[in-house]
């Protein structure tokens, strides 16, 4: 068996790829700040480390590309859907509808923009 035969053949990174990383590191980074401002002590302890961990958690069991568990498109648009959500919910909660809402936005593209990728 030849080398080539044995390695995996990888898409380039292209835009969207790029994007959708820095849409889940902004999610996640979002949930944590929600926890640590919007609860007081000693839940923003907490909630501001348990909510980005559920949302890391989440994204590396169902919805990674080296998910432990393998899951439909279906399934994983729905983890997704959580995750942005719950991120979104998190700026709306903070007084921040603007940021709300152009995340939610961005995000929505980017899901649909990778996920097309992923179905093709």
């Amino acid at each position: 068996m030849s080398a080539q035969s044995t390695e995996h053949a990888r898409a380039p990174i292209d835009f969207w790829d790029v994007l959708r990383f820095v849409v889940e590191l902004f999610a996640f980074v979002t949930l944590a700040v929600w926890g640590f401002i919007a609860w007081t002590f000693p839940l923003n302890i907490v909630v501001g480390i348990a909510a980005p961990l559920l949302a890391i958690v989440l994204w590396a069991v169902f919805r990674s590309p080296k998910a432990v568990i393998r899951i439909d498109t279906f399934g994983k648009a729905i983890v997704e859907i959580i995750v942005m959500t719950a991120a979104a919910f998190a700026w709306w909660d903070l007084g921040q509808p603007i940021v709300a809402v152009v995340f939610a936005l961005v995000a929505l593209l980017s899901g649909i923009m990778s996920g097309r990728k992923e179905l093709a």
